[in-house]
This record gives structure tokens, C-alpha cells and sequence, in this order.
């Protein structure tokens, strides 16, 4: 006879494992201590010497064309204790300017402002040394100041064992402790979960009544959850025996009258007959699907109006979908009058449970009269008015109420067919709201059925009331009014070319269409499968429309203001990706695997070379404000640059250029001399470059200019050779994108070998992924000037020139610089 297995002690198992665990624990733990201790103090003291080497940086000046620096006070106030400090700062030639000249000794020169830490001896000890560069511009060129702050490594020491040895002896009785609580503790926490399980078990199987025991706080958590997960269930039982139950009422006598009606065709041999049989079958099919629909409905409005969604929804949303989903013949029918104002009104938070209230009371208008139907809208107080009126039959006043229950018709409803529950979702959708629902005879016959919201907020934009029959110019006036008020938006739709139209990727960007074209069809080549439709418009205009979050939202947006996109990643307004390509961009041209550079375009100056000769081309930023200081009549009203406060891109190339450049404001006041004229983008600044308009124009974007003088156009670019800035077209994808997936998809193969190789040649944006074959690529790009390359890094350092204030102080003082006159003469077509 086989003996049962012996009963094993959950106590004793749990006791053995805990215990053998927490000594296991503790041994690595004191390992991770001591591993921790070392770096915890190495991480609190290269912040004090990165912080000093920054405030040494923040003070170095350009005076008489050399380099000076004058150590502020608290350069050296953050350290303390028994260590010595030595530092010492270096020219761009390597002449040492103060400090220490032998510290650099065997120490690269510093290339970037990001601290860069090393071990090294100096003084007869071990110290640790931070390095950063300050870029700065004089008249000998462009290049990096070396600053190098060096500590002894005693107090790094000292405060390491002490972190050791003071997290060593709480490891050791926290061991202990626990060990003696597991004994004692064990068996009391299992007592609360068997009162429950006892209770459990006897409950009846439709016992779904909440579970009202006394138990202890940390049970508390499991109980309501039983009680809200059955809650959840008997709510939905009780929605499915309704549904189940009305189902098998209502539909029960159309289905054994399609039956019958079958059953009688086909024993017809006279056709005439059995087409009226037919005839019949279909119109009690017809009448069978339609109450079949409008029950799914009715139980889909109740279960949306128990989860209530928070968006907010505008009267234009609600009249444009329901007309919308009207066929050619009704829509023809409906007429509107509401004033534009009303339109962007919100009048509640569940889209499709207002959608369909409103349109059951347009398909019934439609359905029980053969004239026009009236929609009209007026604010009254605090509330919405909504009236749809028709030139039916009307209901008589005795059942102008009773119309509203469920399954109920009223006696003006003829032959048509019916289910009965459109007035009844009209009411419970309305009650949900804060609303109300009547009936009133129209003058002169008909019925008028009015719906009293109270108003709410909802940040949607107003839109023109659309006319019936005219929904093509609608959509046209609707994205003239939506559009940016200087530069008119353009769309452009690109077919599959496997002529499919179900799989569709919006773009919105600030790149020239001509140029987007080739890596769109580029993709599509390895989608055959998609539509994509292209948006382009001005980079400001694009961030404060997903910002105010207009709709439709496109499900990819590129744009060349890198750091409007990053502060769209830092508010929460994307996506997390991880393309597969990722991993070949630079370090500085990705952020948080939200937003990608893909391109590498250069800031760079732009003339017309009948107006300006190649040996008096500015080949600086020193060079460009010298000749128009000397030669400023010859210039006046024909130098062009960025409109700073306009433009995105504009405005951040401008305040990288006053971080870098000791002459900026020097140029700017420059600009004001000579009345310089500004605009919202490059491609505009080069037409009037190659029309003679305009002479130079400045920071205009390197691969609008290479592209244009590619195709033929008659202008000369000059890349600084003092420094240049290098800016990277950005992709990332919204938050509330509908295929995030295409867009993904579009973003890897941006920077793919073969998305790189288009930047590189047909689209001449240049690449930015090292080793890419073509005439654009990063490194031909850089050899066309002898100046430092300076990215713009993609990443919270950007969004310090976003600051409101600051941005506001920069703006007024390129106005005060330029002038009032100079900043406002934006160019216009004459």
C-alpha cells in the first residue's frame, strides 16, 4: 500500500529559503557596499570638479584678440577638507593663459563642453582631473579653450569608507532582526487569507455581492479588487442578460417572418410573385439588421457612458462625422445654420456616444420626411440649444414622451420601418451629459426635436459651418483657415505604388516637398503597400499645433527646429522608440529614443555671385560684419537672414551663434546698418539670392543651397571657416499617432544605409550616419570649410534657450540691435 506524501511545513520551507536567501543577500550586498562606496564618492566629487572647470569656463572673455580669465570667487569655494587643487586653462594654441602649465602635460586639448574625467599623478600624488572646452571665435579663428581642474584623491578616500563602514554594520543586524522576524511573523500573515478563502468557498456561484470582511490593511488591496473585479462582473452580466433578452424579443418575430416569407418563395413558380417575395425578404432583412445594429449600439452607448473618456469634443466634430457618414443623396438633404463662433463650442466628452445621439435624430428626420432637414445651434445661458427640424408627420402631444422608451414607435410612424430605440439613446445619451431632450410641434407641420447641453471647454479650433453637397470646398476653406498666416500650408498625397488605399502614413513637416519627395519614394519602394500623404508647413507653426493639439494628428513630424522637437519629447508629446538603425546615428543626434536626426545640414552663407565677387566673399562671421560696416550704402536692403522671432530654426541658429561667437551682436548690429531684410525660410531667401533681389544671405540652411545650386541656380555658398553650425532634421513620432507602427518604420529606414544614401544624393540634406556613399555626406560636408563643426546636440540643453524669459530678452535685444524697422520689413512678394 502507497502511503500518502508527507504533509511539508510552508513555515519550515519558507524559513529555510528566506534564510539561506537573506545570508546570500547579505554577502552580496556588503560586495555591492564596498563596489557602491567607490562610486558614490567618485560621482559627489567629479560633480564638485566638473562644477568648478564649468564656472572657470562661464568666465573666460576674448580682449584684444587673446584669450583672458579672470577665476571667479567661487571657482574653488565648493571644495573642502585636506586636499590640494591645482588647475589651469589653455588657449586654443595651447599657450597656457593661467594655472598650473604642467598639468595638461600627456592630456588631449578639450574638443566639447561636456565634462571629460581622468586619473592621472601631479604634485607627487594620485589626483583626478576634469576637462572642458569653451569654444570661442576671434580674429585668428575659431577653436576650444582647454580648462582643467585637478583635487587630490584623500577626502574621495575618506568619505568612501565611510559610506562602507557605516552601511556594513545595519547589513549585519538587519540580517539578524530578520531572520527572527520570519519566525514569528510567518504564521499570523497566512490567518487573514484563510478567513477568506473560508468565505469564499461558501458563497453561492451568483453571489456577486461585495465582500464585507473585517480584515488587515495589507489584505484590504486584495478585497477591493475582488470586489471592484465582481462589481465589473455583475455589471456586465446584467448588461449582457439585457442585451440577450431584448435580442431574443425583438428579433424573434423578423426572423420567423423572413422565415415564412422563404419558406412561401420557394414554392412560387410566378416570377411576378417571387419577386414580391423577394422584395419582402429584403425589407425584413433590412428592418432585422437595422435592429440588430441599433441594439449593439445601444449597448455600446451604455457601456461608454459608464466609462465616461475625459476627451473633450466640439460641436464641429459631432456635425461633421455625422454628415459625413451620410450618403451622397442625404447629405444633399441636410442644411445647416450655426453661426462659426458655435462651432468650436464644447458640448461634451464622449465622441461617438454624441455622434450617435445626434445622428439618430437625423436619420430619423431623413427617414419619416422626404424634404430637407434644418440643423441650427444657438447658446442660450449656459447651455447649447441644438434643434433638428423636418416636415414629417410629427408625433402627437399624447406620445411625445412615450416615443422615448425603448421599443417604442409612435403612431405617425406609417410602413417605415423602425427599431424603436433611437429616441430612447437620444435621451440617455442627453441625461449623461447634463442635458435634456424635447419634442415640440414646427411651425407650419413638422418636428422640431430639441437638445439643451450645458456648455464645457474644448480646446478644438472653430471651423466654418459647412454647406451640403459642398464637402470638397469645405475641406479646402478649412485648411486655408488652419494654415500658417506668412506661408500657406501645402499637402501632397503619394499613392502605393501597389495601388492599394488601406494602409495611409501622415507627415507633417518643415522640409521641402521637392526635396521629402525622394525619401518618400524611397520608402515606398520597401512599402509598396503604403499611401503616404505629406504636409508642409513653417517649423513654429507645427510645434504650436501639436502642442494645442489640433486634430487630425499626423503620425510623423520632421522638422529642422531641433530644439522646438525636444521640448515636444520633454512635455510628454511622444513617443518611445526603438527602431533597429538607431544604433548607427551619432551619440548627439538622438534623445530619450524619441527624436532621431537623420540629416546634416549646415548653417552657411549664400551670395549672388554678380553682386558679390569671390575675393571679397565673407569667409567668417567677423568677415561678413567688417564688410558690411565699411561698405554698408552698396548693402542696404540687400543682406537677408532668418526672422528670428518667426521662424524656429531661425531663432535657435541665432542663439547658438551668441553662445559661440564673441562678434554676434556685433553682426546683428550690423544687420540694423544696413536695414537687413528677413523671412521665415531658406527657400525663400534663395530665390531672391538668384533674382538679384539680395546679395548675401545668412545662415541660410546648406542643403536648400546645395540642392538649388545643384539644378543650375546662379549663387555662390560659402561654408565659415571660422566655425559652422550643424543642425539635423529631426523625426519623431506624437503620442496620439494612429499608425505609430508606419511611422517607426518610416524613421528606421530614414536612417538606413539606402534613407542615408538619399539624403546624401537626390535629396542633397546631407548624412549624417558616418560612412554613407554620396556627394552630401557628413564628412564632404565638413571638408567644404576649415572652421570647427559645431552639431547642435539633440537633448535638454536645447530647451535653455526655449525659456520664456530668455527667449523673450534675446528677441527684444535683436530688435533694439537690428531696429523695429529692419526686424519687421519681412520679405513679400512684390
Amino acid at each position: 500500500m502507497r502511503l500518502p506524501p508527507r504533509p511539508v511545513s510552508i513555515r519550515r520551507r519558507i524559513l529555510v529559503a528566506a534564510s539561506a536567501l537573506l545570508l546570500l543577500a547579505a554577502l552580496l550586498l556588503v560586495a555591492f557596499i564596498r563596489d557602491y562606496a567607490e562610486r558614490a564618492s567618485d560621482r559627489a566629487f567629479d560633480r564638485l570638479l566638473a562644477a568648478s572647470a564649468l564656472t572657470i569656463a562661464g568666465a573666460v572673455q576674448i580682449e584684444g584678440g587673446g584669450v583672458t580669465v579672470e577665476l571667479p570667487l567661487a571657482s574653488f569655494a565648493m571644495f573642502s577638507g585636506e586636499d590640494r587643487v591645482f588647475y589651469a586653462v589653455d588657449a586654443p594654441d595651447g599657450r597656457n593663459v593661467t594655472g598650473y602649465p604642467d598639468l595638461s602635460a600627456g592630456l588631449a586639448p578639450a574638443g566639447d563642453s561636456d565634462p571629460v574625467f581622468a586619473d592621472g599623478r601631479f604634485g607627487g600624488e594620485r589626483v583626478r582631473i576634469a576637462t572642458v572646452g569653451r569654444l570661442v571665435s576671434t580674429a585668428g579663428g575659431t577653436g576650444w579653450v582647454t580648462i582643467r581642474v585637478a583635487e587630490t584623491a584623500v577626502e574621495r578616500a575618506a568619505l568612501a569608507a565611510e559610506i562602507r563602514n557605516r552601511a556594513l554594520l545595519p547589513v549585519a543586524a538587519m540580517t539578524l532582526l530578520a531572520l527572527a522576524l520570519l519566525w514569528f511573523g510567518i504564521g499570523r500573515a497566512f490567518a487573514p487569507l484563510n478567513v477568506l478563502e473560508a468565505h469564499l468557498r461558501g458563497r453561492e456561484p451568483d453571489q456577486l455581492a461585495p465582500i464585507d470582511l473585517p480584515v488587515p490593511q495589507e489584505v484590504r488591496q486584495l478585497v477591493l479588487a475582488l470586489n471592484g473585479f465582481m462589481g465589473r462582473l455583475a455589471s456586465a452580466r446584467e448588461r449582457l442578460e439585457g442585451l440577450v433578452a431584448d435580442a431574443a424579443h425583438q428579433v424573434r418575430t423578423p426572423l420567423a417572418s423572413l422565415r415564412a416569407q422563404a419558406e412561401m418563395a420557394r414554392g412560387e413558380r410566378d416570377a411576378a410573385l417571387l419577386r414580391a417575395q423577394v422584395a419582402r425578404i429584403h425589407d425584413g432583412a433590412v428592418q432585422a439588421s437595422d435592429l440588430v445594429s441599433q441594439l449593439l449600439m445601444d449597448a455600446t452607448i451604455t457601456h461608454r457612458l459608464e466609462v465616461r473618456p475625459s476627451e473633450p469634443t466640439s460641436l464641429a466634430q459631432i456635425v461633421d462625422e455625422v454628415i459625413g457618414r451620410l450618403d451622397p443623396a442625404s447629405e444633399d438633404r441636410v442644411a445647416l445654420d450655426i453661426a462659426p463662433e458655435l462651432m468650436g463650442i464644447g458640448i461634451g466628452s464622449d465622441r461617438v456616444a454624441l455622434r450617435e445621439m445626434l445622428r439618430n435624430l437625423v436619420d430619423n428626420a431623413l427617414r419619416y420626411s422626404d424634404g430637407a432637414v434644418l440643423i441650427t445651434a444657438a447658446a442660450i445661458g449656459e447651455q447649447l440649444e441644438i434643434d433638428v427640424l423636418d416636415r414629417g408627420p410629427g408625433v402627437p402631444d399624447e406620445e411625445k414622451e412615450a416615443v422615448f422608451e425603448r421599443f417604442r414607435r409612435g403612431t405617425t410612424s406609417g410602413g417605415r420601418h423602425g427599431s424603436g430605440l433611437g429616441l430612447a439613446i437620444v435621451r440617455r445619451v442627453a441625461q449623461a451629459q447634463g442635458g435634456e431632450v424635447r419634442l415640440e410641434d414646427r411651425a407650419g407641420g413638422g418636428l422640431r426635436v430639441r437638445l439643451a447641453l450645458p456648455l464645457r471647454a474644448a480646446p478644438v479650433p472653430a471651423r466654418p459651418a459647412r454647406a451640403p453637397g459642398l464637402a470638397t470646398v469645405v475641406l479646402v476653406l478649412a485648411a486655408l483657415l488652419l494654415a500658417s498666416p506668412a506661408l500657406a500650408r501645402t499637402a501632397t498625397a503619394y499613392p502605393a505604388p501597389d495601388g492599394s488605399q488601406t494602409t495611409r502614413l501622415s507627415i507633417l513637416g518643415a522640409t521641402d516637398t521637392a526635396l521629402f519627395s525622394a525619401l518618400v519614394r524611397g520608402f515606398q519602394e520597401t512599402r509598396p503597400d503604403v499611401s503616404v500623404d505629406y504636409v508642409e508647413d513653417e517649423t513654429r507653426p507645427i510645434f504650436e499645433e501639436l502642442v494645442a493639439g489640433r486634430t487630425p494628428v499626423p503620425d510623423l513630424v520632421m522638422s529642422s527646429a531641433s530644439d522646438l522637437q525636444v521640448k515636444l519629447v520633454n512635455d510628454g508629446f511622444a513617443r518611445r522608440l526603438s527602431p533597429p538603425h538607431a544604433v548607427l546615428l551619432p551619440e548627439w543626434a538622438q534623445w530619450r529614443s524619441s527624436v532621431f536626426g537623420v540629416s546634416f545640414e549646415p548653417a552657411v552663407i549664400v551670395y549672388n555671385p554678380d553682386l558679390v565677387s569671390p575675393a571679397e566673399v565673407p569667409r567668417t562671421h567677423l568677415a561678413l560684419a567688417e564688410l558690411l560696416e565699411t561698405e554698408g550704402p552698396r548693402f542696404a536692403g540687400r543682406i537677408a537672414t532668418y526672422d528670428v522671432a518667426r521662424s524656429g530654426v531661425g531663432y535657435m541658429l541665432a542663439s547658438q551663434d551668441a553662445a559661440i561667437s564673441s562678434y554676434f551682436w556685433r553682426l546683428a548690429s550690423a544687420f540694423g546698418r544696413v536695414g537687413a531684410r528677413v523671412s521665415g525660410a531658406s527657400p525663400e531667401i534663395l530665390d531672391r539670392i538668384e533674382s538679384g533681389e539680395i546679395a548675401i544671405g545668412y545662415n541660410v540652411l546648406g542643403s536648400y543651397a546645395f540642392a538649388r545650386q545643384a539644378a543650375g541656380a546662379r549663387i555662390g555658398i560659402a561654408v565659415p571657416d571660422d566655425y559652422v553650425l550643424v543642425l539635423s532634421r529631426s523625426l519623431l513620432v506624437p503620442r496620439d499617432a494612429r499608425r505609430a507602427d508606419l511611422a517607426e518604420s518610416f524613421v528606421d529606414f530614414a536612417f538606413s544605409p539606402a534613407g542615408q544614401r538619399i539624403l546624401a544624393g537626390p535629396a542633397a540634406l546631407g548624412s549624417v550616419v558616418a560612412g554613407t556613399e554620396g556627394p552630401w555626406t557628413a564628412e564632404r560636408i565638413t571638408a567644404l570649410g576649415r572652421g570647427a563643426v559645431q552639431p547642435i546636440a539633440l537633448g535638454p540643453s536645447l530647451l535653455v534657450g526655449l525659456d520664456r524669459q530668455r527667449r523673450d530678452r534675446f528677441l527684444e535685444t535683436w530688435r533694439e540691435i537690428v531696429s523695429p524697422e529692419s526686424a519687421g520689413r519681412a520679405m513679400v512678394a512684390p
